[in-house]
């Protein structure tokens, strides 16, 4: 079962993707296929989710079918310890995603969200990844999905933690490519600093 913890997406890598995004100033785009999270769970689907960084929106579409369960809810899960792996609690949103279709094996959804808005982000996303600020927590999100550490999940009846999900991951387009080599070598070097600080000192 996962466990809220202090953010795990630098800083340092926050600052540097938005200032490249502002630079930018363009839509960027994420995708990601969907695939049964554990084993027993059934079904297939696809999720292309669009950050506009002017507006401030994200906009998702998704289609799924063939899940051995109905659907309960939907959301956004951001950030995990490692990247395309591990399960971390709910970013975006509270209770579900607005107007997920529930008691189904298969649909297709799109919504778009307000990033400005406290009430997308859950409160403890906002509290442990966003630092209490909405500006905070739109970067830790949109961080998070050019980590590799943010996926989208159906929860099912048969598997209510989850039965179908994905990574999100950045289309590639100059922009995105340009700010995953930024936020890269943002994230190696803080893991550097934090091992070079986390060893002991010789002595003799």
């Amino acid at each position: 079962m996962w466990q809220w913890s202090r953010c795990h997406i630098p800083w340092a890598l926050m600052a540097v993707f938005l200032t490249a995004s502002s630079a930018a100033a363009a839509p960027i785009t994420f995708r990601t296929a969907l695939t049964p999270e554990v084993t027993g769970a059934t079904g297939s689907g696809e999720v292309t989710v669009v950050y506009d960084d002017t507006a401030r929106t994200l906009f998702i579409d998704a289609s799924f079918s063939g899940l051995s369960g109905t659907t309960t809810v939907a959301h956004i899960h951001c950030c995990t310890p490692t990247p395309f792996t591990d399960t971390v609690g709910v970013a975006v949103t509270p209770g579900t995603l607005p107007g997920f279709p529930e008691g189904v094996q298969q649909a297709v959804y799109s919504i778009e969200l307000n990033l400005a808005s406290a009430a997308t982000y859950t409160p403890g996303f906002l509290s442990n990844f966003g630092g209490d600020t909405v500006d905070g927590a739109e970067a830790a999100l949109i961080a998070g999905m050019f980590a590799g550490t943010a996926y989208f999940n159906v929860h099912s009846s048969n598997f209510p933690a989850g039965e179908i999900r994905g990574f999100l991951q950045p289309v590639p387009e100059p922009a995105s490519l340009l700010l995953l080599g930024i936020a890269g070598a943002a994230a190696w070097t803080t893991r550097r600093t934090s091992v070079t600080r986390g060893r002991r000192p010789s002595h003799g």
